[in-house]
């Protein structure tokens, strides 16, 4: 046995190291890994000829990633900024050669349109992805929201003419049953979801103290 013996030129030999990029995800995120991973309908234990399921689960995870919907929408003929209904006002109706064969304004809310037939999970199981293993905080699930960019007149009056609706990137905090509404929250730019303190919000922004 022989004791180690670090040689003279230790230095220079580990700057002639050359060492390539880490694939390891280095990006800060205030969402959950598994709240990224889609619902996938198969068997864990992999049958002769399919594909395994991580295989199944990563390769929808890239192509629902490669999906927007607002290009979606775009690609149909759709504005997002003409889905919320507005206040009426006769005194500036558009001509009848701008309204492209709509005489009549928007005036019914998206609810009405809401479809839940074909949704993969309930609204319970969306926000259940927040919970990670092991811990009982309950982190945002990932989202978009057409909401107004002017967030303080958009609180006031949601229906006003001067607002913009796009679709944002949100953190869906919480889910009202009786109501059928969720509670969002804007990213940042940076993508996280922080309080006015640049704490995370977690449990929907409830605090030990209410």
């Amino acid at each position: 046995v022989t004791q180690f013996k670090v040689p003279a030129n230790f230095k220079s030999l580990l700057d002639k190291q050359v060492v390539g990029p880490s694939t390891e995800d280095l990006s800060e995120s205030d969402f959950p890994v598994q709240s990224f991973q889609p619902k996938v309908q198969m068997p864990f234990k992999r049958l002769p000829g399919q594909n395994p399921r991580k295989v199944e689960v990563e390769r929808r995870r890239r192509l629902y990633l490669t999906f927007d919907i607002a290009e979606l929408l775009t690609s149909k003929g759709i504005d997002s900024n003409q889905l919320m209904p507005r206040h009426y006002d006769p005194d500036n109706m558009p001509p009848i050669e701008k309204t492209k064969d709509s005489v009549f304004p928007i005036y019914l809310p998206l609810k009405v349109f809401d479809n839940d037939e074909f949704d993969c999970r309930t609204p319970e199981e969306w926000i259940s992805l927040g919970l990670e293993p092991g811990s009982s905080d309950r982190k945002p699930v990932p989202g978009k929201a057409l909401l107004p960019t002017d967030d303080v007149l958009g609180h006031e009056d949601p229906k006003s003419q001067e607002l913009i609706y796009e679709w944002i990137d949100v953190g869906v905090l919480d889910y009202d049953k009786e109501t059928d509404l969720y509670l969002v929250h804007k990213t940042d730019e940076k993508g996280l979801v922080r309080d006015e303190e640049g704490e995370p919000i977690l449990n929907g922004g409830i605090t030990p103290e209410g």
